[in-house]
């Protein structure tokens, strides 16, 4: 039967696991408002249409209120058709009504109501569709006209009422009285709100960042606050839309929603097209300084008179390099390809044997003329092995690996020598400058082939590979399947 039993630091952590995804919540949360209360300015003409409600509950965070003389003006209107109801269109308080409306009319035109909410396009509005209904090029005319007892008899009160109604009304309920403060700035209360949860998540962090300066040696807190440095948007009281980035990573990590493939996608083409960039850069920087080292000199000077550095350990790393090589060579190596290095000594012995003055003077030697020649292959097999048989002892031998090491440190002294030479350091130089520039410009020219954005498609494929493989493996008894 399988256990389910969970260590104990799976139990602690999980408390934890669900507080970070409150927290996220929470601040997903904020962040919904903020963006709430960005566009609302720009979209409570919708509001006032569709949804009223918010409008009645939001205008007071804004400090909206309706503007007087549009309001002023479409209370009047409702004045207007209580007095045609009652007296009809010839009395005279009806005309007092259609006079002031008129008035009213053209201070609304000449003063601009709508400047105070930056509307504009709304004020505009306003005038093209009265010019356009009365057939009047004027917009002060044409309100003239339109509030008059000869126009709304000659097209009818319900009519001329109607319009109103329908394409005028609207257009004067949507502009709004906004006060602005000492600075200049539109008044907005929206800190009341927005303080609870900036105090939350400024406790939030501050746990954090003290929680990680105590369980990682040498971070202090200050250095915790630093490397979280992305949740200080949440303090912010201005800019509040960049609190977006920190939603984004509390989200993400604590697994409130995968955004693992939303944000994949979003970055897929400009990472590509960077990693390509960044990539290219660093080959070719790294091309040009090792070019600048070859023709400067410092690359020959760096090999050749090596300055003291620090070192991690005692060992001199280039020299256990080079025995461990040797050490797979004569062991690992050489027992495998025995067969081939005596075969090519023998032949090159026996070439050699039978080249000699001495196999020529013993052929002059009476008797010895006609040396059988399986007597040479028999010294030259002996002599191969013995020389495979030196090789393989000499190195594991005290004596014998004395003897190779002082071969191999006049070997590597006299090599050095023989490149301080000013002919050869020239035509390594040159070679060299030659082939990192040909290594770059190939380098370059095959970049420009590849497709950047294929080979971040094989990496990602690579990536969820790998995820899918350990979801897959079996889970241990350390409280996993």
């Amino acid at each position: 039967m399988t256990s389910f039993n969970q260590p104990q630091d799976f139990q602690s952590k999980f408390p934890a696991q669900w507080w970070s995804k409150l927290v996220a919540f929470v601040a997903l949360i904020n962040l919904v408002l903020v963006i709430f209360n960005v566009s609302y300015i720009p979209l409570r003409d919708v509001y006032i249409k569709h949804l009223p409600i918010v409008v009645k509950l939001y205008d007071p965070v804004k400090e909206i209120e309706p503007h007087p003389d549009t309001t002023h003006y479409i209370k009047t209107v409702e004045v207007l058709k209580s007095e045609l109801s009652q007296s009809g269109l010839k009395s005279e308080q009806t005309d007092y009504i259609l006079a002031n409306l008129r008035q009213q009319s053209q201070s609304i035109i000449e003063e601009n109501p709508y400047d105070v909410a930056n509307k504009f396009g709304t004020f505009a509005k306003l005038k093209r569709r009265m010019e356009y209904h009365v057939e009047t090029p004027y917009a002060q005319e044409a309100f003239t006209q339109f509030w008059s007892q000869d126009y709304l008899a000659k097209v009818g009160i319900v009519e001329a009422l109607a319009f109103f109604d329908e394409r005028i009304r609207p257009l004067l309920e949507v502009n709004y009285f906004r006060p602005v403060d000492e600075n200049g700035q539109y008044v907005d209360n929206f800190w009341k709100l927005d303080i609870y949860f900036i105090l939350f998540l400024g406790v939030d962090f501050l746990g954090r960042t003290l929680m990680i300066s105590r369980r990682q040696p040498g971070v202090s807190w200050f250095d915790a606050m630093l490397r979280r440095w992305y949740d200080w948007l949440f303090l912010l009281p201005t800019w509040r839309w960049l609190r977006v980035i920190p939603v984004s990573v509390r989200v993400h990590k604590s697994g409130l929603f995968n955004l693992e493939r939303i944000l994949a996608q979003i970055t897929h083409e400009p990472a590509a097209y960077l990693a390509d960039r960044v990539s290219t850069f660093i080959m070719v920087q790294l091309i040009n300084q090792a070019k600048d080292s070859v023709k400067t000199g410092d690359m020959a000077r760096s090999i050749l008179e090596p300055d003291p550095y620090i070192q991690v350990s005692e060992i001199d790393k280039i020299d256990a390099i080079i025995d461990r090589i040797l050490q797979l060579s004569i062991y690992q190596v050489l027992p495998k390809v025995q067969p081939d290095i005596e075969d090519l000594l023998r032949h090159s012995l026996k070439g050699t044997l039978t080249k000699s003055d001495f196999y020529q003077g013993l052929q002059q030697i009476p008797g010895l003329k006609g040396l059988p020649v399986n007597v040479i292959d028999q010294l030259a097999d002996y002599l191969a092995n013995a020389s495979y048989d030196v090789l393989s002892s000499s190195y594991s031998d005290a004596e014998g690996r004395e003897l190779f090491n002082k071969l191999s440190d006049n070997f590597k002294s006299v090599l050095r020598q023989e490149l301080q030479d000013e002919v050869t350091q020239s035509e390594l130089q040159i070679w060299l400058f030659d082939l990192l520039e040909e290594l770059k410009l190939n380098y370059v020219q095959r970049a420009r082939k590849d497709d950047p954005e294929r080979t971040l498609s094989e990496a990602e494929k690579l990536r969820q590979e790998e995820e899918e493989r350990q979801q897959e493996l079996p889970e241990t008894g350390d409280g996993r399947l």
